[in-house]
């Protein structure tokens, strides 16, 4: 991500005792919302750790806050999307099947398609609790990643969802094509994950990270490659990817994260092989419980039919 500032500062007297996320709420001027995002983002940090919320600050302490570059919503791009599917609706959420080269939001840097925007741009009105350029999120997936995303409608629906995800109710399923064959074929990897120390661009496996929980279960191997079901308990940015990378196996096509060139190449792969496929969660109005599920993309499909034809270097 591209940053505005990096902003260093001491402690001052006034907040001496107080709650990370009041004391810089009163400093920089910014709001509980915004302040809590940055912490949960890794952008606060002191004496080189990212800081958790329930941290307490002390008069003279040296923190350093990542500032992201201003986005103004109404230079949000509303153009339909081709490709974007619309799985479920009604007058509080909408769930979507999103293609890959469409990013959640806007955000400094990116000049492609939104779900945001695409949404606008086919007429869906969306809740307006969140960043402005946010409104309506409740989690994303990358870029590079398709399948099944939430969008609040209306703002309760928002509120409630948000708070889902959070207290980790809702199930998230995805499918991974990762190298090599995982042994044993079914586990948990709970490993915390930060900012990598080095490259500002990418997470790693820190020992002083946030707490990051992935249960996977292998569906079938192919020569050289294995195709997983992975379930997250956590929702780390780019959870999934550090992972199995960590673990020397990385993402198909994932080159951020160590995958091997050739290899994607052999299989038409220029992204990370990983897709969205299953949800379920409580409806944030009706109670009721909803599960969906969303096929694999064509760029996934033909991956795979390659391998079961064995067509490898």
């Amino acid at each position: 991500m591209t940053y505005r500032e990096l902003r260093t500062l001491a402690v001052p007297e006034g907040v001496d005792g107080e709650r990370i996320d009041s004391a810089l709420t009163r400093v920089l001027g910014l709001s509980r919302t915004a302040v809590v995002k940055l912490l949960e983002d890794g952008d606060i940090t002191t004496s080189g750790h990212a800081m958790l919320k329930s941290e307490r600050v002390s008069v003279g302490q040296v923190i350093e806050v990542r500032l992201p570059l201003p986005v103004n919503k109404d230079a949000i791009p509303l153009t339909p999307l081709a490709g974007l599917e619309i799985v479920f609706e009604d007058s509080d959420l909408v769930v979507i099947n999103k293609p890959v080269g469409c990013a959640a939001h806007p955000s400094p840097g990116w000049t492609g398609p939104t779900v945001v925007g695409a949404l606008s741009a086919a007429g869906f009105i969306i809740s307006t609790s969140g960043a402005p350029e946010r409104q309506g999120i409740v989690h994303r997936l990358d870029v590079g990643t398709s399948g099944l995303m939430i969008v609040a409608k209306s703002d309760r629906a928002f509120t409630v969802l948000k708070d889902a995800f959070r207290t980790r109710t809702v199930e998230k399923i995805y499918h991974a094509l990762i190298q090599g064959h995982m042994d044993p074929t079914n586990g948990t990897i709970d490993a915390p994950i930060d900012r990598h120390p080095k490259e500002d661009h990418r997470f790693a496996v820190v020992g002083t990270g946030k707490e990051s929980i992935t249960h996977y279960e292998v569906i079938e191997f192919y020569r050289a490659v294995s195709l997983v079901k992975v379930e997250l308990e956590t929702g780390r940015t780019h959870q999934i990817r550090v992972h199995f990378s960590a673990l020397n196996h990385p993402l198909v096509g994932d080159m951020t994260y160590g995958a091997d060139p050739v290899l994607a190449k052999s299989l038409g792969m220029s992204r990370p092989w990983l897709h969205a496929s299953e949800l379920r969660f409580t409806h944030p109005i009706t109670g009721s419980a909803l599960n969906f599920s969303a096929p694999y993309p064509d760029d996934l499909t033909a991956s795979l039919a390659l391998l079961s034809d064995a067509v490898l270097p």
